[in-house]
């Protein structure tokens, strides 16, 4: 199974919770990495995470935990068999992608990644209306997804949180610490820690933690080109 940053380690982390990893786990680190001709053999479509069970093959993270959780029976609160418990982690997973993913994906863009990939700064407003819009969609996981409830879905973590703290791990990759002045999300962020276990916590996040660590430098000029206009595309 290939993994990377920044938003796509939650299978990575999901089985080691479970102490039990039934794949080999090959992390894409390097940046670009998964544009090149040999990771497309792996996943046409060139992005990560992907999955290879035998012949089968499967790309898209929420795609492969759904997976993970059905094919190997994994513990109940994961995924629950509860209809409304797994009502509300659908509902999680399905908000997600244009919310927590697309504004925390943007901040770390536009903080960490543009820099490298541009050779410069983005404008400040650039900057601070992908903040904004973070901040927007904070306040409404605080109000509607988070409560006061300890986990997304009740008092035990599931697959909702493990996508959600990934997501919400990015612009901390960025410098900017989301969780600082939100207690209810700092508190929520340990408990998630404490359930996933903190050293695969870290191990998962310690590429994100570290962009200044990600290079341009091994790509071939045609990809450097491709991801900077896929980049700029994006930005608009």
């Amino acid at each position: 199974m290939a993994c990377g940053i920044p938003n796509e380690a939650a299978p990575q982390i999901y089985t080691g919770a479970l102490q039990y990893r039934p794949f080999c786990s090959q992390s894409v680190s390097s940046l670009g990495q998964h544009s090149t001709e040999e990771f497309g053999k792996v996943n046409i479509l060139r992005k990560v995470p992907a999955l290879k069970d035998a012949d089968f093959t499967l790309a898209e993270s929420i795609a492969i935990l759904l997976y993970l959780a059905r094919k190997f029976k994994t513990p109940d609160h994961w995924y629950p068999s509860d209809l409304q418990k797994r009502a509300r982690v659908d509902e999680y997973l399905s908000w997600q992608h244009m919310a927590t993913r697309l504004t925390g994906t943007k901040v770390f863009l536009v903080k960490a990644l543009a820099p490298i990939l541009l050779e410069e700064p983005l404008p400040p407003a650039k900057v601070d209306g992908a903040l904004e819009d973070l901040n927007g969609v904070l306040k409404l996981f605080e109000e509607k997804f988070l409560q006061d409830r300890p986990f997304i879905v009740g008092d035990e973590i599931s697959l909702a949180d493990l996508v959600a703290i990934v997501e919400l791990m990015q612009p901390l990759g960025a410098g900017c610490d989301i969780f600082e002045g939100r207690p209810k999300m700092a508190a929520w962020r340990r408990r998630v820690e404490e359930a996933i276990g903190r050293d695969l916590f870290l191990e998962a996040h310690e590429p994100l933690l570290k962009p200044k660590d990600l290079t341009t430098e091994n790509l071939p000029p045609e990809v450097k080109e491709k991801l900077k206009q896929n980049l700029l595309k994006y930005l608009k």
